[in-house]
């Protein structure tokens, strides 16, 4: 029996090899797998004895010869194929042992253009293909974590053992392929390549979906571009709810520049609030919903003090999520057993060029990130009373809360803090009234926002709150209903000519 092992990642690969030797296997190795066995006193072959050719090209060329692949493919089954290999006196591999150039690793590190090209592997994928094409007769093996299983199943030649073994080659080979056509797809900013490539690492399976009796699992963007790391500092595991929900919650919370705190339930902001200090507008968003609170996420950006940790403390939280916590907040925030509190160092780089995905029937559909809010330059003043200043920012703030939530979406602003969100209704109507509903007197004054552009029913059930002061996309054939109504009960609508609908 023979093995071919070529690795890059040398993991144990001395301990196996000589294993391998003490059963009996013949190893042929090229490179610095071979330099490293030799040094190590394991008896080795040289590929260049078997290709009958040096490795030429600085290494680019070294197993790209019909000795090795022929040895590898041939079935063992087909005396054709058999009688052609001792036509041609080449001796069968029964295992092959590779993993690949270090394409990943040099993408998370940023090398340059050149870097990339040499780190991108040939002979390597040629050969796991190969023999896990041909795997009822060959060991295909990638993973150092799986040497000692094949140790202990050569001597049962289990088939579903290679099949397992082949299974994860061509997941491994295609992950690599992936990495790289995305990365010549980056350097030439393709947004809508002809083929997306998309591959996701398990991290781990989770205790369950989105319901008890849901099997489900974290993947990991293999997207080195767009990687976010996080560091889970306490708490128990993380579930799939609470992976949905959190990315709801930074999405919301990124929007903001002046210290924010969003809290979500559902995926879907319960409040939202801004201040000058972080606890201040935590404070905020909490009075928005005092209830649906109870067992929310929290995304905060910016470092959780010792007062915002204290106030937090008061109530029951899944997840805190903010760019770090000090000494003291996480002294105060640790004594809750379970609460999980995520740090995001990188907060700043959070807003990148990620494209949303949406599986559909029979594919899925694409689109850039909603990353515009608010443009100046596009703002319309289409009644005669015009907001002031002040007002002018109370908009933006509460038109950037509506992008955040789910269509239709609408809210009812004041002081930088969310009075009440109105948010999922079919009709947009339904949502205003709910969300008036919820804030109460407090309405009278304040400031609202829509996601989308509305009727004369909207602004008459605005007017009759007490709300003066309105921002909304505009784009109907009813936009002149709705200025009329304004311009006769001293109503200021602003028109942004910017949509945002989350379905």
């Amino acid at each position: 029996m023979r093995a071919l092992i070529s690795v890059f990642d040398k993991t144990g690969i001395v301990e196996f090899s000589k294993k391998l030797k003490n059963m009996g296997w013949e190893i042929i190795s090229t490179g610095g797998t071979f330099k490293l066995l030799v040094e190590n006193g394991v008896e080795v072959i040289s590929v260049d004895e078997v290709t009958n050719f040096p490795e030429i090209l600085d290494g680019r060329v070294k197993t790209l010869n019909p000795n090795i692949h022929g040895a590898i493919l041939a079935r063992r089954d087909e005396n054709e194929h058999m009688s052609t290999l001792k036509k041609h006196q080449i001796n069968p591999i029964d295992m092959v042992v590779n993993n690949l150039y270090p394409f990943e690793e040099q993408l998370k590190q940023n090398a340059d253009h050149n870097t990339m090209i040499e780190n991108i592997d040939i002979g390597g994928p040629s050969m796991i293909r190969a023999a896990a094409k041909n795997y009822k007769d060959v060991y295909i093996v990638t993973d150092p974590c799986d040497y000692e299983k094949v140790l202990d199943n050569i001597s049962d030649n289990s088939l579903e053992f290679r099949e397992y073994l082949a299974r994860k080659a061509f997941s491994y080979t295609a992950h690599y392929d992936c990495l790289i056509s995305n990365y010549f797809n980056d350097i030439a900013n393709v947004d809508f390549p002809m083929y997306l490539n998309k591959s996701y690492k398990l991290v781990e399976e989770l205790r369950y979906g989105e319901n008890p009796h849901q099997k489900a699992a974290f993947y990991e963007n293999s997207d080195v571009k767009n990687y976010v790391k996080y560091e889970q500092l306490h708490g128990k595991q993380i579930s799939f709810n609470n992976l949905n929900d959190m990315y709801g919650a930074i999405n919301a919370v990124i929007n903001f520049d002046k210290p924010a705190a969003v809290a979500i339930k559902h995926t879907n902001p319960c409040g939202i609030g801004t201040g000058d200090r972080l606890a201040e507008a935590f404070k905020k968003a909490y009075e928005c919903d005092s209830e649906s609170i109870f067992g929310g996420i929290i995304a905060l950006n910016r470092e959780v003090d010792v007062e915002t940790a204290n106030m937090l403390h008061k109530i029951f939280l899944e997840i805190v999520i903010a760019p770090g916590f000090s000494k003291d907040a996480l002294d105060v925030l640790t004594k809750k057993k379970n609460i999980r509190l995520i740090e995001i160092r990188d907060f700043d780089n959070l807003y990148n060029s990620n494209n949303k995905f949406k599986q559909i029937l029979n594919g899925i559909i694409v689109q850039e990130d909603d990353k515009i809010i608010w443009n100046d330059n596009e703002l319309e003043f289409v009644t005669n009373r015009k907001p002031t200043e002040e007002e002018l920012k109370e908009l933006k703030f509460a038109f950037t809360c509506a992008k955040t939530s789910a269509s239709n979406s609408v809210v009812i602003v004041k002081d930088g803090a969310t009075l009440a969100i109105g948010q999922g209704e079919t009709k947009r109507a339904w949502a205003v009234e709910e969300a008036i509903k919820r804030a109460g007197e407090k309405a009278k004054g304040a400031v609202f926002a829509s996601d989308g552009f509305f009727f004369k029913d909207t602004i008459e059930l605005l007017d009759k709150a007490g709300i003066e002061v309105i921002v909304e996309p505009g784009g109907s054939v009813k936009d002149s209903e709705v200025i009329e109504y304004a311009n006769e009960n001293n109503i200021c609508v602003v028109f942004t000519h910017v949509r945002h609908f989350r379905h």
